[in-house]
């Protein structure tokens, strides 16, 4: 009892807790998520790749099944789910996800169109050449092995990794608190820049991009970012690319034509991406395609059929690539583990430096490692050559001698290993024992010697050997070869083409109703705006206007905000249709006091209740966001009410208190926000109503038995912020030019 009171401890939970789950998440992040700079890989590839070469599936060789590299990676070397082994493996396999494969596969390994691959029993795999060059220097103590999990085997803590392959193959990741997501690039670019960093390795970041250019992704695509993007992309370490599909127009004569889309961004779903766009198609968004097709075979074909011949390619791809993934953003963030295993995020020329110090270090290590093999050697072939000249002697002391070993080595001066070396010789080797041949072979090693340890006492030679090296891989993998071809190409695309609207939704005449309660939705077609609209019990009609469905609908609410409703949103049908405040954001205690259609160079006045107004252009009238756009600011129970569009070279106001004043439409200011100035004086009462006309033709209002239209306008004309004269006889009691 007292040994068990002993081993209890107390502790704080949050402290505990902490500890544990910093482990945990330094476990995920060095372990799982993040791949190592030197050889790009992560502990299960790692690992599998080594487990394909134990097992001799090297590219000559023949195929096995993958069930059995799987078992023999989990067993030996990855304590893991056998799904999550093969899954990497499968990936690696695929020449649309990697683009270097580093698993050569036979079978169903799934396809761009997001089909899985076969069960691991039904498929078989061996290595690549890539994969080769990756681990080239294993067993000539090129780096450090550890022990596997068990205690049983050995496994390398990094490959040698001749091939840059962080970034040639790229890697992504999820770790606790941090991710990793670094594309693809061409090797032969690659190595240029390499090589580029041998020769001065002081240099900017710029020469090093200009030779990288950018990604290069296994399924090809179009980057269309500038330069100097993608070098403060690089610079920082983090960025995003912008990937458009390859397209073209294929004549089909007689003026008619279809749209090829031959390759898609990276990691985008090809049958995901048809049926969006499939979609956009049945929605009536795609006015100018007529039918969509797709004709892949191991090749990307996807056909695009206009409805006609004089349908615009450029506006219908525009609009596909704003709307579907035939333009993606890849988010590159290039977070590794460091040679020390931390992690951080590295610009371009970091992971350049480091894979050459990577390089270096393996170069000393293999180079140490044949010099000794030459040395031991050396020492062997010594002790045959002694061996041969007292070849008499050597086997009379072998056949007399209690302990021949000994004798020899006094006799003669040989080391151990020499002796040994002797007396483990094959008797039908002694005919082969010529004098010549150990010479030559002596001769030749030690030439080698010389040059090995020249190389290992000079560090600017064996830059110059690395940039050999560099170049073999370069010319092994390179442009000229069908792998090396560069896919992705670049295009700038300086700014946005802004595309209609009318050319992606079909113009239709409509009605649009908006009720006092703030419930909108259209009717097709012009129905008579005094109509009987139907209503829910205790609503009623607040606005009516004719629209197209191209058209944006503007809306003036109380608060002196704008916002802008696309007419093909609004909902159409037999119902009462949604509330406003579903497609805006309208505030609580606001509510909208005009609606109309927006119009190009149009200008309007906007007034508040108090009579304090300006004027405002169509440029700040468009809101972007739901949020709506703030024009006019109001003081302390003051509410914006009124905002008529400029149609003279006059303005007519009138006030509740019967005071109607008109002026030159000139006095008022165009602003782009502000509270404005006055329009009309009251002592009492507000302003009532407001009209924009033309001098020449007078203002009209409404009296019994029709309009009447007032051109003799002396009586009120005068100046902005004047008091006014009584309205005419016959204006309408509610003090309103229209009598409403």
């Amino acid at each position: 009892m007292e040994e068990t009171e002993e081993k209890i401890r107390d502790v704080h939970l949050s402290e505990e807790l902490s500890k544990r789950y910093l482990s945990y998440a330094m476990s995920t992040i060095v372990d799982r998520a993040l791949p190592d700079v030197r050889d790009g890989l992560k502990p299960v590839h790692r690992r599998l790749l080594f487990a394909m070469r134990q097992l001799h599936l090297d590219p000559k060789s023949g195929f096995k099944k993958c069930a059995r590299v799987v078992g023999d990676v989990i067993g030996k070397y990855h304590p893991h789910g056998d799904s999550a082994v093969y899954g990497a493996m499968v990936r690696l396999a695929q020449d649309f996800s990697v683009r270097y494969p580093l698993v050569d596969g036979q079978g169903n390994f799934g396809n761009i169109d997001g089909d899985g691959a076969a069960a691991m029993r039904y498929t078989e795999a061996r290595l690549t050449e890539f994969a080769m060059a990756l681990m080239e220097g294993l067993n000539d103590n090129a780096v450090d092995f550890r022990e596997t999990y068990d205690g049983e085997e050995e496994e390398p803590v990094v490959m040698p990794s001749m091939v840059p392959n962080l970034l040639c193959n790229g890697s992504a990741g999820i770790a606790v608190g941090m991710a990793t997501n670094i594309p693809p690039h061409n090797l032969s670019e690659v190595c240029d820049a390499l090589l580029y960093l041998i020769e001065k390795p002081d240099c900017e970041m710029e020469p090093l991009v200009r030779r990288i250019k950018g990604p290069d992704f296994p399924t090809g695509g179009v980057i269309i970012d500038s330069f100097e993007s993608i070098l403060n992309t690089y610079k920082q370490g983090k960025g995003t690319f912008r990937i458009r599909a390859k397209w073209e127009k294929e004549d089909l004569g007689h003026g008619q034509y279809q749209i090829i889309i031959t390759e898609i961004p990276y990691q985008v779903i090809k049958s995901k991406l048809i049926e969006k766009i499939a979609q956009l198609l049945m929605d009536k968004k795609l006015p100018m395609l007529n039918d969509i097709r797709d004709e892949s075979t191991h090749d990307v074909r996807i056909v695009l059929e206009p409805k006609n011949r004089t349908v615009d390619a450029n506006l219908l791809m525009e609009h596909l690539f704003k709307n579907t993934d035939l333009e993606s953003r890849f988010a590159m963030n290039m977070n590794v583990l460091d040679s020390d295993g931390v992690p951080r995020v590295m610009c371009i020329k970091d992971v350049l430096v480091e894979f050459l110090n990577h390089r270096h270090e393996v170069l000393k290590r293999r180079t140490q490692y044949r010099l000794d093999k030459i040395n031991n050697r050396l020492e062997i072939l010594s002790g045959y050559l002694i061996a041969y000249l007292n070849l008499d002697e050597v086997i009379r002391i072998i056949r007399e001698e209690d302990d021949p070993k000994a004798v020899m080595m006094k006799k003669f001066e040989l080391t151990e290993n020499q002796t040994e070396a002797i007396l483990n010789m094959k008797l039908r080797s002694l005919r082969k024992l010529e004098e010549t041949e150990i010479k030559r072979e002596f001769d030749d090693l030690s030439a080698e010697k010389g040059e090995l340890e020249a190389l290992l006492a000079d560090e600017s030679k064996r830059w110059q050997a690395l940039a050999e090296e560099i170049k073999l891989i370069r010319e092994k993998f390179g442009k000229k070869t069908a792998l090396g071809k560069r896919r992705t190409e670049f295009a700038e695309v300086s700014e946005d083409i802004e595309v209609p609207l009318e050319v992606f939704v079909e113009k239709e005449p409509i009605t649009v109703i908006l009720s006092q309660k703030g419930w909108i939705r259209c009717i097709k077609g012009y129905a008579d705006l005094n109509d009987d609209f139907k209503f829910k019990d205790d609503d009623a009609l607040q606005i009516a206007l004719h629209a197209q469905t191209t058209d944006r609908i503007i809306f003036f609410d109380t608060s002196g905000k704008f916002f802008t409703v696309q007419a093909s949103e609004i909902p159409s049908g037999r119902g009462f249709g949604q509330p406003l405040r579903l497609m805006i954001d309208l505030g609580n205690n606001d509510k909208i006091c005009e609606a109309f259609v927006f119009e190009p160079k149009a200008s309007y006045i906007i007034a508040s209740n108090t009579g304090k107004g300006f004027m405002v252009d169509e440029n700040h009238i468009i809101a972007q966001t739901r949020n709506g756009r703030k024009i006019m600011n109001l003081g302390e129970g003051e509410v914006a009410t009124f905002c008529i569009k400029v149609k003279g070279d006059s303005v007519a106001v009138v006030g509740d208190n019967r005071k109607l004043l008109i002026f030159p439409a000139e006095e008022i200011p165009t602003m782009a926000r502000g509270r404005g100035v006055t329009l009309q004086k009251y002592k009492d009462g507000g302003l009532a109503d407001i009209q924009s006309f033309n001098a020449s033709e007078g203002f009209s209002y409404a009296r019994s038995g029709g309009v009447k239209v007032e051109t003799d306008l002396l009586a009120w004309l005068g100046h902005r912020a004047q008091v006014g004269k009584l309205v005419p006889f016959g204006f309408p009691k509610s003090n309103k030019f229209m009598g409403k």
